[in-house]
This record gives structure tokens, sequence and C-alpha cells, in this order.
């Protein structure tokens, strides 16, 4: 059973993945060409750069939570790598449970923000603004879950995954992780 839930995680991760790197190689390819377009043929859409500020605003809001899975976030550690690891988890666990909260303030000042300008016509596509608003609650849904799961993970992990990480000169020397 543990294996299957490991294997649904995985998959549901990889998705999630693969659509932020899609969304990423479209926005870079977009930018491209309407970099090209315009200083090359003068020609530019006001849609297409609508849809490119909106893209830009999920990829930054779909990370969220792909930054918290993979510990790709900024994090002040100095004072925790000297902890004894049997403390250091339950420090993580605040941690993330203060991540949480501030995760379930954005969402729901999302939600609000939607049902308030989500009414609005878009000058450059057209389509209602909850739309491209949209992805704030999104994200922060997906986000909070992705939060629950590194707690979940920092209660149920073996307490050597907390245990300090030493480097030797030579790993630093060489560009190894320092």
């Amino acid at each position: 059973m543990n294996s299957t839930l490991k294997n649904v995680g995985k998959r549901l991760y990889d998705i999630y993945f693969a659509i932020g790197a899609i969304a990423m190689a479209l926005l870079a390819t977009l930018v491209a060409f309407t970099v090209i377009a315009r200083y090359f043929f003068a020609h530019s859409w006001k849609e297409l750069a609508e849809f490119i500020t909106t893209l830009f605003a999920f990829t930054t809001f779909w990370g969220m939570g792909i930054c918290l899975l993979r510990n790709d976030h900024v994090i002040i550690d100095i004072v925790y790598d000297r902890i004894k690891p049997s403390i250091k988890r339950w420090v993580a666990v605040l941690d993330y449970v203060i991540v949480f909260i501030v995760v379930a303030v954005f969402t729901y000042f999302g939600f609000k923000y939607v049902a308030a300008a989500g009414k609005q016509i878009s000058q450059g596509m057209g389509i209602p603004m909850k739309y491209m608003y949209g992805i704030m609650p999104v994200s922060g849904i997906l986000c909070g879950i992705c939060t629950i799961i590194k707690i979940i993970g920092f209660i149920t992990a073996d307490i050597s995954a907390f245990a300090p990480i030493y480097y030797k000169k030579d790993d630093c020397e060489e560009g190894g992780n320092a």
C-alpha cells in the first residue's frame, strides 16, 4: 500500500512538474517570437503580450509548490543546522505550519480578488479576468497540498533525515555541494 501511494504521488508530482515545464518552455518560445517579430518585422500583438504576461504569472505561482517539494526555496539555516536532529524535526514542522498559514491567507485573498476583479474583461485577449487571476487561488491550493505533504514527511521521516550534513574540504573546492 505504501509503495502504491508513493508511486501515485510520484506520478502526480511528475504531471505537476511537467505542466510547469511546458508553461516555461511556451513562455520562453513566445517571448523569443515576440522579440523577433517586434525588432525585425516591427509587428506586435496586444493579445500575445497579455497572454505572455498571464503565462509569466502562471509559471511564478505554479512553481510555488514545486519549490517547496524540491526544497528550492530560500532558507536561512545557520541556526537550524546547529539544532539536535530530534528537535530539528519539530522546528521543520513548525516552519511549514507557518508556511501553510501564509499559503492559506494567500489563497483566501486570491479567491476574494478573483471574485472582485474577475468579472472585468481583459483588454488584450477579451476574456474575463477570472481566467487570468484564477491561478492565484488554484496555485495556493496546490501549494497548500505540497506543504501538507512536507509536514507529513517531516513527521514520518526517520530521525537520520535530520542529521547534520558535513562536507569535506575537497568537496567545496571541487564544486561540491557547499
